[in-house]
């Protein structure tokens, strides 16, 4: 990686180019639920989680979405060199009343395209050891 992020060329699919745990609590979700107007109670209510058949309060999907491209934008070094980035939600990730549920994302080239300038990210996200993510994929593009 150049002072400049890192150079498309030197890129092969199947790099691993960035990796991280994060820590997700339930004062994250309840900043989540502030931020973005969402209050349904499966994200803070322990009874009504457990009763609608959940293993317990749930993190918002687009909280832990949004945390995972974090990996992919300190790697990039440039927010804006996001061209796309989507994901298909398989698990829930159970947070604890106390003490943090962690989220493991490891970042692979998926694919390069040097007529486009630009990268295909494929990210492993799991929570103990269970994919909580599927087809999570950005596309940046390089400079």
């Amino acid at each position: 990686m150049s002072e400049q992020g890192p150079e498309l060329a030197s890129l092969t699919v199947g790099d691993v180019v960035a990796s991280r745990a994060i820590e997700l609590d339930r004062a994250t979700l309840v900043r989540y639920a502030g931020a973005s107007g969402d209050f349904n109670p499966i994200h803070w209510d322990e009874g009504f989680a457990t009763e609608v058949g959940l293993p317990g309060v749930i993190a918002h999907g687009m909280c832990t979405m949004g945390s995972v491209i974090g990996v992919v934008t300190d790697w990039v070094g440039d927010p804006g060199a996001i061209v796309r980035y989507g994901t298909r939600f398989t698990k829930p990730v159970p947070v604890p009343a106390r003490g943090t549920a962690v989220v493991d994302v490891v970042a692979t080239v998926g694919a390069v395209d040097p007529d486009a300038g630009t990268v295909r990210v494929d990210l492993t996200v799991t929570h103990e050891d269970v994919k909580v993510l599927g087809r999570a994929q950005a596309v940046v593009r390089l400079a």
